[in-house]
Formats: C-alpha cells, structure tokens, sequence
C-alpha cells in the first residue's frame, strides 16, 4: 500500500510539474513530437521494405526440369528424394503435358504450336517447381538438386537472387539503424531539456533529501513525468501514422510504383506501428528523465 501511495504521490507531481514547467514541457514534447514523426516514417518503410522482401522471396522459385527419359518410377523417387532435402518447404509437380496445356492458355499463338504435338513429339520436360525455407540458401539447395538422378537442368536465378537478397537486407539494416540513430538523438534531447527543468527544481530537490527522502522517492516524479511527455509526444505521430498510412494506402490503390511492391494492408498494421510508436515514446521519455536524473543530480 505504501508503495501505491509513493507512486500515485509521484504520478501526482509530475503532472504538477508538466504544468508548472509548462515552457520547459512544451520543448521536450516537440522535440519527441517531430523525432517520432521521423522514426515513424521510418518504421513503415522499413516495416514495408521488409514485406516487400517476404513476398519477393516466397515468389522464388527453383525449377528442375528432368531427363527426357524419366520415367514415372523415376518421378517418384524424385518426390522422395526432394522430401529429404532439409531446406525445401514445399514442391509442384507438372508433366510436360501439363505444361503443354498450361503454355496453351497463355496465347492463341502457343495454342496452335502446341495443338500438333503428340506425347512423343512433345519437347517439353517434366519439372519441379520448388519453394525453399531459407532463401539464403537456394544455391546451396539447387546444387543439391542437380546432383539428384534424372535431373535434367536446375535454374533459379543464380547470381541475381543473391544480389537481390543481400540488396533488401543492405535496406533492412539502413532503415533500423536510421529508427535506432532517431531514438538516441531523442533520448540526447529529452536528457538536456530535462535537465533545465532538474536545475530548475535544485532547491526543492535539496529540501526533500534534507528531510530524509529516499533516491527512489525523488527520482520517481521526475520519471513518470519523462513518461508523461513521451506519452504526449506521441499523440501527433500516432495520429499522422495513422490516418496518413491510410490515405498513402487508398491513393496507391495497395501497391507502390508497379504492383509487384504490395504495401502492407493497414489494418492491423496501423494498430501495430502506433503501439510501437507510443512505446518508443514512453520509454525514451523514461530513459532520458532517469539518465538526466542520474547524470547530472548524482541522486
């Protein structure tokens, strides 16, 4: 009970003191207002970079194309020998028959090439089409493919899948080393704004360790109310996160430029992108009071 009266206490001056120090206040809540706008926009790049990375990777494909003169025993120990392969998810099989019909479909040009051929005459393979778990390791996993029996020709990219792959990650990295960069520069400005307003409260600090209170009973106002303004801070970038993903969304009709790069859908994800907006600014306003706290009040 002692400890919920001390910190409804806290909760209490710290409102008080974002109130009194309202200038003060006023200068660290834009400072984490326009920072979190900034580290918002990165997070939805960077959430949607590696989205688009996702889809690209669960798009390629390794295909093998078997001996012409496989037979249907040797299809099956194929199945079987592709099941064993530690990195393969997932594999479609179609007979050249079946891919005779499907290049039919395409256009009424393949249709009449194709109508004339026969089973014998039919010059397509037999293939695979192979999903792999970790796209890391496709050419690791399709060189394992063609050293199976009966296969034919392995292809999947080689070469521009692992530029493209290491392309996104390059992203990936940039893009959370810019949220990471934008989080530290917020916790530097909440810590010397904070510390005007510690300067500012000396006397009163003095007084309370004067009267025998404790480091915890002084650091915890100054905290809650670092949470406070980081909480505030992050009302305008919640709201610009929210509503302004939901218009970018709706005038690009889902997809950026070409609709190979699908955004992601807004909901949950708008949800998802405030909460972590709101956390950032809650522990960042949190981190800065106590490191200001600790630093420069030696409590």
């Amino acid at each position: 009970m002692k400890i919920i009266r001390m910190l409804g206490r806290s909760i209490r001056d710290a409102l008080k003191s974002v109130c009194r120090n309202f200038s003060l206040s006023l200068a660290s809540i834009s400072c984490i207002t326009i920072t979190l706008i900034i580290v918002a926009l990165s997070i939805l790049a960077s959430f949607n970079v590696q989205n688009f990375t996702k889809e690209i990777e669960s798009d390629l494909t390794i295909i093998a194309f078997m001996d012409n003169d496989a037979t249907e025993e040797d299809i099956s120990t194929m199945k079987k020998n592709i099941k064993q392969i530690e990195n393969i998810d997932s594999y479609i099989y179609e007979d050249k028959e079946k891919e005779k019909e499907n290049m039919a479909e395409t256009s009424d040009v393949f249709a009449t090439v194709t109508k004339g051929w026969s089973k014998e005459e039919n010059p397509l393979r037999d293939k695979f089409e192979i999903k792999v778990k970790n796209i890391q390791k496709i050419g690791q996993t399709a060189k394992q493919i063609q050293k199976l029996d009966k296969v034919a020709v392995v292809r999947y990219g080689a070469g521009l899948v692992e530029r493209l792959v290491k392309a996104f990650a390059s992203i990936q990295k940039i893009a959370y080393g810019v949220v990471l960069a934008l989080i530290l520069v917020t916790v530097f400005l909440i810590i010397n704004t904070i510390k005007l307003t510690i300067f500012s409260r000396k006397r009163e600090i003095s007084i309370m360790r004067l009267v025998g209170a404790s480091n915890f009973s002084i650091k915890t106002p100054f905290i809650i109310e670092g949470m406070i303004l980081g909480l505030i801070g992050s009302i305008i970038p919640v709201i610009l996160t929210t509503f302004g993903y939901l218009a970018f969304y709706d005038h690009f009709n889902g997809y950026l430029f070409t609709k190979i790069i699908q955004l992601i859908s807004p909901e949950p994800f708008i949800y998802q992108a405030s909460g972590i907006i709101v956390i950032i600014g809650i522990v960042v306003g949190m981190i800065g009071s106590a490191s200001a706290v600790r630093k420069y009040l030696k409590v």
